[in-house]
């Protein structure tokens, strides 16, 4: 008679206890995936089993709940992936994305595990643009400012000045007020009160923007409209009181239903709906010796002048939006992140920009990744090789921000499995004390 039936179902409690103290001691640990024990019996070419033993500890991959935290710095992925993170030259993968920013910009787990994705084109220029494809690198987040941008530099449908607005059509032309505005900057600058140096426009409605040259300067940018005719007005721009050198003066003219027809120098007549419109361009200049507008130092404001969809309707004139594409520099305040995974950093001048993005990663069998301790997962020849991409594309889920995983682990039916274990552990002491007594009993017979 042996023991080893009852030996090896007490080994296997014990083991079957291991796990399910480890899960209920992980409950609280964020991302964190549950394990349970597989058991198969023993045979050695016998009719009687050899008892059991434990073939294999598997990780439960299914996704925990997610819960809002409001910090800036946790994310969670809603789907299937994992955040791909580097420690000491080691790649490990996690759903645990409690992060930290570092003094040097990188983002780091509890265990100084860094996190890894898709970078910026230059790393001195936050404008440049991230680089997706590729192989992943460890993300940092660049702590240079943001460059300021002169109006009329960007890019797209919305560069230079864009301006909607409507120009009351019952306004009598003659019906105007004075505007009284330096002709140069020197002018300017010494106070000259001579008429000279001076010129007065006549205007019947006017609106002010600011505009930013080279060096981020903001610049106050004053627009004067005067009716001239049926269904004609002059535009006039002035920056800091000094006027713009528009001559002759914009010319404006809308059709009889009040809608913009056309607008250029000098009386242009080409119709906006010409395929050869061009939007007049304005222009603020700067001079080494003070007597531009902008003074010394930076470039001259070349910005075109957009005023799609503007009108000529009987109703008060009113500016509906006003915008333009120039900022001033500004300091890094804080960084957060997008569905995609991208990494938006905000910066003090109220712009924002994409400073990397998160790659994640997927495998073909994750119930194959091996535990690796701090919250990692390491590839195995059983997990096969990750998958990388983009968060929301193909089967990866989507990053959700100011929100953690919470661990998967079933508290209540983990205290259920504590009690079976233990009845199995104890139900097999006692198989082992049965065939204790049984022995003794054989040796006293004589």
């Amino acid at each position: 008679m042996g023991f080893s039936q009852a030996l090896s179902g007490v080994n296997a409690a014990a083991q079957q206890l291991d796990v399910i103290g480890n899960n209920i001691s992980n409950s609280q640990t964020k991302g964190f995936k549950s394990g349970s024990v597989q058991f198969s019996d023993v045979f050695a070419n016998s009719a009687v089993g050899l008892g059991t033993r434990v073939s294999g500890v598997l990780q439960d991959f299914s996704t925990g709940s997610l819960e809002a935290t409001g910090r800036n710095l946790d994310v969670a992925i809603s789907g299937d992936g994992f955040l791909r993170f580097q420690q000491e030259g080691e790649v490990g993968y996690s759903r645990n994305g409690q992060l930290t920013l570092t003094s040097d910009g990188f983002l780091e787990n509890a265990q100084g595990a860094q996190l890894m994705g898709y970078g910026l084109a230059d790393a001195t220029n936050v404008n440049s643009g991230v680089v997706v494809g590729g192989q992943p690198q460890v993300l940092n987040i660049p702590a240079a400012d943001m460059p300021a941008r002169a109006t009329g530099t960007g890019t797209g449908t919305q560069s230079g000045i864009n301006i909607l607005l409507n120009l009351d059509a019952t306004t009598v032309a003659d019906d105007t007020s004075t505007a009284t505005l330096y002709n140069s900057l020197d002018a300017k600058n010494s106070e000259s009160t001579d008429a000279a140096d001076q010129a007065s426009i006549d205007y019947n409605y006017s609106t002010s923007l600011g505009v930013f040259d080279s060096q981020g300067a903001q610049h106050n940018a004053t627009l004067y409209f005067q009716k001239t005719g049926e269904n004609t007005w002059t535009a006039r721009t002035a920056l800091d009181g000094v006027l713009t050198p528009n001559d002759p003066a914009l010319s404006l003219a809308f059709d009889s239903s009040g809608k913009l027809f056309s607008i250029g120098e000098g009386g242009a007549t080409t119709p906006i709906t010409d395929p050869n419109f061009d939007w007049p361009e304005l222009s603020f200049t700067a001079a080494a010796d003070g007597a531009g507008q902008l003074g010394a130092g930076v470039d001259n404001i070349v910005t075109t002048f957009n005023m799609a969809g503007s009108t000529q309707f009987s109703n008060d004139s009113t500016v509906k939006s006003l915008a333009q594409d120039g900022y001033a520099s500004g300091a890094l305040v804080g960084i957060s992140f997008a569905d995609d995974g991208s990494v938006v950093g905000s910066y003090a001048n109220e712009k924002t920009v994409n400073l990397g993005q998160i790659a994640l990663a997927t495998f073909r069998n994750p119930e194959g990744l091996s535990p690796s301790g701090g919250n990692l997962f390491a590839a195995t020849a059983d997990s096969g090789n990750e998958l990388l991409g983009i968060a929301g594309t193909g089967t990866l889920g989507s990053i959700e921000s100011e929100t953690l995983e919470a661990s998967n682990v079933d508290l209540t039916q983990e205290l259920v499995n504590l009690i079976i274990a233990q009845r199995s552990y104890q139900a097999n002491t006692n198989s082992i004390r049965t065939q204790s007594e049984v022995m003794d009993q054989v040796a006293q017979l004589r």
